[in-house]
């Protein structure tokens, strides 16, 4: 059995790509290896897997996938907005995870030093923001690549290097 403790959030399946079993698959600035040949989905509370008979890049966060044994629309219709994870061992450091995956994180800048506790992610808009816990201030910083200076899964931590003024505690 999937235990979901060894997955990460990966993105959410989109509607059925023409008529012969294809479905969208968008993933929030993910990296997936080659060696990722499924996604599992929560459903009535276990994991499933679902394996990938082909797979293709539509754009630079989406992906057009064929799963084994889903052979039409109305068969693939029924992953339609459900989420999808990957194992955690398919992730790196290197690798640029969904913004999500930083919950929990202590975000610390180079230079005010630790800033708190990522609690969680605003993506309502087009600029996601990580919302950090900072003694009951919340601190909103940009969830952009090019701030963050390091990341240290092991100890949850993720540098920043935040311009001037950005934050003002």
């Amino acid at each position: 059995m999937l235990r979901k403790e060894d997955f990460v959030y990966y993105g959410k399946f989109l509607k059925p790509h023409g008529t012969k079993g294809e479905i969208g698959l968008e993933g929030d600035s993910i990296v997936l290896g080659d060696d990722c040949d499924f996604v599992a989905c929560d459903i009535d509370g276990i994991l499933v897997p679902f394996f990938f008979e082909t797979r293709r890049t539509k754009n630079s966060d989406t992906l057009i996938v064929k799963i084994e044994r889903l052979d039409s629309a109305e068969e693939v219709r029924y992953l339609t907005n459900r989420d999808a994870y990957i194992p955690k061992e398919w992730t790196s450091q290197s690798e640029v995870l969904s913004w999500s995956y930083f919950k929990g994180f202590i975000a610390i800048d180079e230079e005010l030093g630790e800033l708190g506790e990522i609690v969680d992610v605003d993506d309502s808009t087009i600029n996601t923001l990580f919302v950090i816990d900072n003694d009951g201030e919340e601190i909103l910083v940009p969830a952009q690549e090019e701030m963050i200076a390091g990341i240290d899964n092991d100890n949850k931590e993720i540098y920043f290097n935040l311009p001037e003024g950005l934050v003002s505690l």
